[in-house]
């Protein structure tokens, strides 16, 4: 591997404008199909294999009226007051019927008459009723008791995927129209017809400027420093654009191509500072020649950075075993910016290197800072891997305690999907959905709709059956209003909207669809039906219900793979369990901070964030995956230094102080351009951006500076020489990959030996 990717890297050096030219075909190609294809983002997300998927799937199939999409406004009057004044009444029946005449939107008035306040009490508790479409319910807007909160519920002719942005700006601004003439009236749209909030802005770029420096200080030329950043833009340009050219073919939403924005950003900058680092090593401390340094640097730090990059792309593919689709096109998209960096890496960057010749190392006064820099490290590093080395006991028992004690919370963990519950204050949806749940109780934030079936197949239903089969579901403890929504014509399937009396994200309100569900319950066997239940809150508690169960293997899954890989990269036993065991308490340590932080709302304002809430269902999972292949990054990159030094002569903590000091300082800066990166995006106004951003930098900070920078060489210098040995066996029938490049170093060394003769 060593020596296939040294010629490489000295073809590229030595052909600088092929390689160039053909990454720039490359860009151009993707440019042409985006421009061919379009972009397609999609809103809605399928979770293939659950209930209230298969629910929906029906029903689209079998009544497609049914599955049109929804939204609702909420109107309020001033404390005390109500909307029901006769000049309140005018201007909000006006605004309906406004929205009624709306292209995209269902006029129900031809069922149900003329639309307009309904005097609805306020359908709680004992006070609960049943309500069927015979009451003009649907169309009309539904009061609380006291007057002060209205509900406005719209249905639209296509789903919510379909439905144009300008559709939903039309209905804001036309029920907008209530507020005037100083109303009182404050009409609140619900959070499905707000615009989506872009989850990348100005705040992002922070972490680039902050990379940007740190890459200065760390090669001490801004030469140097701007070619590790402009590899990543370019490999992100390029995985980014060639996704959402495919977007027509594959199922992408907005936050697919913001996390492969962020691991591409973050890989891409890191591998090539580890090649543009080694090679300016090699010229400094080696007198090599730039284009031999540029050679040598892609054959050994190339080879860690190849099986670093491979490492990642195989824990993101391992995300496939899930069988969620947004989270497999997450996956792969994120695995293909994996991939282009990696190429860029080995290929472009030894190009511009080309181009840039011997300038590498300038100007002097660049060096002679970078040289000071390099000293004054070099002492810290020094002083602190002896330490280490010395204190290893005390270290390794200090650093299980801690992380130990930070995962504790995860035993609290609760897993969901975002909410309006957890907006800010001052946003309308959040607005929106306190004002709902003061005025109807918080279960009207997240209805559930039923689909009830005959068990028998020439069975039927009847208008009588299912009003009795509403009156006993609104007999249970936690249902606020159940309402027949409709039959299809065959009479062999009915519709029934729920509302709960507790929250979307309720353990109370997961309770009752599992109840809902049960083919046991009293109302299945009594009515001889099959009850299914769908709507947005049913799909969120089967996402984080499906997630929660395959998490476990896929942790399996990234521990036989860590065990197999690390295995063969350093022909150790010792060193795969000791990385694999310190990435378990790092993950384990990020979740249980995380939940702390965005659960428990601690440092809540300095996130930004008014309220706590549970985690993003999909963070475990993508979490685990994307920092597990980091955390991999960061072991071969120092460890491999500590081989490469055993190999070539140091033996026992010498090996581990001398590869330390020659690896740390790179991974220090590319730990700190990781944590700065993803902290960036951990400002985001997406709450879903916002905690994998943050999960991200914690998760590195972790593993890089903690695990890897601290217990590493502590075990290491635990067990010496010991850590690198295997069984006679076990070695003869292993590959040697020679990641350390031992066996290129050998034969350029044999081939100088020769042109000398």
């Amino acid at each position: 591997m060593s020596t296939f990717l040294y010629k490489v890297g000295k073809s590229a050096y030595n052909k600088p404008w092929q390689f160039i030219i053909s990454w720039i075909a490359i860009l151009g190609v993707v440019l042409a199909l985006l421009i061919t294809n379009g972009m397609h983002l999609s809103s809605t997300m399928k979770i293939e294999g659950t209930e209230s998927q298969k629910v929906l799937d029906q029903l689209a199939e079998e009544l497609p009226e049914a599955t049109g999409g929804a939204a609702q406004i909420v109107f309020t009057a001033p404390k005390d007051e109500r909307l029901d004044t006769p000049e309140r009444s005018t201007l909000i029946n006006k605004a309906i019927h406004g929205v009624y005449n709306l292209e995209y939107v269902v006029n129900p008035a031809s069922m149900t008459g003329e639309a307009g306040i309904s005097n609805t009490e306020n359908n709680q508790g004992d006070e609960a009723r049943v309500a069927t479409t015979d009451e003009k319910l649907i169309s009309d807007v539904m009061l609380s008791a006291d007057g002060n909160v209205g509900l406005f519920q719209i249905h639209f002719t296509v789903q919510d995927d379909s439905l144009p942005q300008s559709a939903k700006d039309s209905v804001v601004t036309t029920i907008r129209a209530a507020q005037q003439n100083n109303s009182g009236i404050t009409a609140l749209p619900g959070v499905t017809l707000l615009p989506e909030e872009s989850p990348v802005g100005p705040k992002e770029a922070v972490g680039l400027v902050v990379a940007a420096i740190v890459l200065f200080l760390a090669l001490g030329s801004i030469i140097a420093a701007g070619l590790p950043l402009l590899t990543a833009v370019l490999g992100v340009a390029i995985s980014l654009l060639g996704a959402f050219a495919f977007s027509k073919f594959i199922y992408m939403d907005g936050t697919t191509p913001t996390l492969a924005l962020m691991v591409g950003l973050a890989v891409g900058i890191d591998y090539s500072l580890f090649i543009v680092n080694r090679q300016r090593r090699m010229i400094l401390d080696q007198g090599l020649s730039a284009r031999e340094a540029a050679g040598r640097a892609v054959g050994t730090a190339g080879s860690a950075v190849f099986f670093a990059g491979l490492t990642v792309i195989c824990a993101l593919c391992g995300l496939l075993v899930i069988g969620i689709e947004f989270v497999s096109t997450m996956a792969l998209v994120a695995a293909a910016s994996v991939f282009v960096n990696v190429l860029i890496a080995l290929t472009l960057l030894p190009a511009f290197l080309g181009l840039i010749g011997e300038r590498i190392c300038s100007p002097k006064q660049g060096m002679k800072n970078s040289n000071h820099a390099n000293k004054a490290h070099n002492r810290v590093a020094n002083r602190w891997v002896k330490g280490t080395v010395k204190y290893r006991w005390p270290i390794l028992i200090g650093i299980i305690a801690i992380l130990g004690a930070a995962a504790i919370p995860v035993a609290k963990m609760n897993l969901g999907m975002p909410s309006s519950a957890t907006a800010n204050l001052d946003t309308e949806a959040r607005q929106s959905y306190d004002a709902l749940s003061r005025g109807f109780g918080e279960g009207f934030n997240g209805p559930l709709i039923l689909v009830a079936e005959p068990k028998g197949s020439s069975d039927k239903v009847t208008s009588e059956m299912m009003n009795n089969v509403a009156v006993d579901l609104q007999k249970h403890e936690n249902v606020a209003l159940v309402t027949l929504a409709g039959m299809n014509k065959t009479e062999d399937m009915a519709i029934i909207s729920l509302i709960p009396k507790t929250g979307p994200s309720d353990k109370a309100t997961k309770s009752l669809v599992r109840d809902l569900r049960d083919t046991d319950s009293n109302i299945a066997k009594k009515y001889n039906l099959m009850i299914g239940v769908t709507g947005i809150t049913a799909i969120n508690i089967d996402m984080s219900a499906k997630l929660a169960q395959v998490f476990p293997l896929y942790i399996g899954i990234i521990v036989i793979f860590s065990l197999i890989i690390l295995l063969l990269v350093f022909r150790s036993i010792i060193v795969p369990i000791k990385a694999t065991i310190g990435f378990l308490l790092s993950i384990l340590a990020t979740f249980g901070i995380s939940t702390a932080v965005f659960q428990w709302g601690w440092l809540h304002s300095l996130l930004g964030f008014d309220t706590g809430g549970p985690l993003v269902s999909i963070i475990p999972i993508i979490v685990t995956g994307i920092l597990y292949g980091l955390a991999m990054d960061y072991q071969v990159f120092l460890v491999s230094s500590m081989r490469e030094a055993y190999v070539h002569g140091h033996k026992g903590r010498d090996s581990v102080v001398h590869g330390y000091g020659q690896a740390s300082r790179v991974v220090v800066a590319a730990g700190v351009i990781m944590v700065f990166v993803f902290a960036g995006f951990a400002q985001s106004g997406s709450i879903n951006i916002k905690q994998i951003g943050f999960t991200l930098a914690l998760g590195i900070l972790i593993d890089a500076f903690v695990v890897r920078m601290t217990l590493v060489p502590a075990v290491m210098a635990i067990f010496g020489d010991k850590a690198w040995q295997l069984p006679k066996w076990l070695d003869r029938i292993l590959p040697n990959l020679d990641v350390e490049g031992e066996k290129l170093i050998a034969e350029l060394r044999a081939k100088e030996n020769v042109d000398d003769m």
